[in-house]
């Protein structure tokens, strides 16, 4: 049985483990709140933008651009969002292990693909494993604006427009809840999945369809991408925040038990030291 000192260490230890998480969750929670409310308030202009492009695509028949049209797949690449800090359960792993699985799948070789890493976690993830990392984004602000990240974007939109990949999917999670989230794999490009639109819709285009699509085309998929990370920001500080909280309730668990073992270990002491003198008492009478 462990002494005495050693389990009143182990308790003091527990216990200033339990307020370091205490104070991350309290920090993840804050900084849910605010992603979660950009996450959401970015919807419905996502939505908006989507019912546009898609009432073009569907609604004039003579429209040809670049990133609504399909071809021969030689390369593609692939964006993942993951977080630049660990301490989030499996909010990173999920989502590492459905990309990893999926290249293995679809390629034979490094040259098929290229992986966008945003976040050092999966940017770390892949080089271990020597994977075509061509281009790694670290250290975004908790709260990205779209401002910030603009570069970025245009980037990967940059890659498939100059013909480096022929096609671009992103892999982030998808905020549900405070306690439910999902990995999502979404076809950035080419635009040929784009759901028609239930509203039936009719514009007037000036000065014409080519010049509205050059800037609208890119901006969507541009805003496909920050929609991504927005609602990944919101999904990491969640599961930092539930990680942080199972933490601190174990802690606490363990507390409760190791107090008990001290209890039951100073009560053996006093008896022995009891037993002791009684024993001496006697031997002298």
């Amino acid at each position: 049985m462990a002494s005495l000192r050693e389990i009143k260490a182990r308790i003091n230890s527990t216990k200033k483990t339990s307020q370091i998480t205490k104070a991350m969750q309290m920090v993840s929670a804050s900084k849910l709140s605010r992603a979660e409310s950009s996450a959401k308030s970015f919807a419905p202009y996502m939505d908006k933008i989507q019912e546009v492009v898609a009432s073009i695509a569907h609604g004039v028949t003579d429209v040809s651009h670049p990133l609504l049209t399909h071809r021969q797949v030689k390369r593609s690449a692939y964006i993942v969002i993951t977080s630049d800090r660990g301490l989030a359960g499996a909010y990173n792993s999920n989502v590492l292990r459905q990309v990893y699985q999926t290249i293995q799948q679809r390629h034979k070789s490094k040259n098929e693909y290229g992986i966008i890493a945003i976040g050092s976690v999966g940017r770390d993830f892949f080089l271990k494993r020597d994977m075509n990392v061509i281009l790694d984004i670290v250290g975004l602000h908790d709260h990205p604006t779209f401002m910030e990240i603009k570069s970025i974007t245009q980037q990967s939109v940059g890659l498939f427009t100059d013909g480096t990949f022929d096609e671009l999917y992103i892999y982030y999670t998808h905020y549900i809840s405070a306690i439910n989230h999902q990995v999502v794999e979404q076809k950035v490009l080419p635009l040929t999945d784009i759901a028609k639109s239930d509203k039936p819709l009719s514009y007037e285009f000036e000065p014409a369809v080519d010049e509205i699509l050059d800037v609208l085309l890119p901006q969507y998929a541009e805003s496909i991408i920050f929609g991504a990370l927005l609602e990944s920001k919101a999904s990491e500080h969640s599961s930092r925040m539930t990680a942080m909280k199972n933490a601190t309730d174990n802690a606490a668990e363990l507390i409760d038990t190791l107090t008990l073992s001290f209890n039951r270990a100073r009560q053996a002491a006093i008896t022995q030291e009891i037993t002791e003198i009684v024993s001496g008492a006697s031997a002298l009478g």
